[in-house]
């Protein structure tokens, strides 16, 4: 039997579109850990320029998935966080993770 397989109802491209590409599965992942300031993510994503890491944050959080907070403090300070939905894709990341540790050549980099 063949059989056409239409993407716009597949719920694995649907998530795709929202946490695919090089880096956000990456920020997401930084984040489920904890709160942080824009240096703190950049610091522990050593391969993402500081251009790329703010646009992916804008589509995160356009996307509901990443809270900023800007707190009016002189300096300024802005914290990213996980939203709710956020949140659900943490048990996803910590698999994603898991799998990595178990079965691909480990590089040490601080995340």
């Amino acid at each position: 039997m063949n059989k056409t397989t239409n993407t716009n109802n597949c719920p694995v491209t649907a998530t795709m579109a929202l946490i695919g590409g090089r880096w956000k599965t990456i920020i997401l992942y930084v984040l489920s850990s904890n709160t942080r300031r824009f240096g703190e993510i950049a610091a522990r994503i050593p391969g993402i320029s500081r251009k790329v890491l703010t646009e992916q944050l804008k589509e995160l959080e356009a996307d509901g998935l990443v809270n900023r907070q800007q707190y009016n403090e002189i300096p300024p300070r802005v914290e990213y966080s996980l939203t709710e939905l956020g949140k659900t894709m943490t048990p996803i990341l910590k698999d994603l993770a898991t799998w990595g540790k178990k079965n691909l050549p480990v590089v040490k980099r601080p995340i």
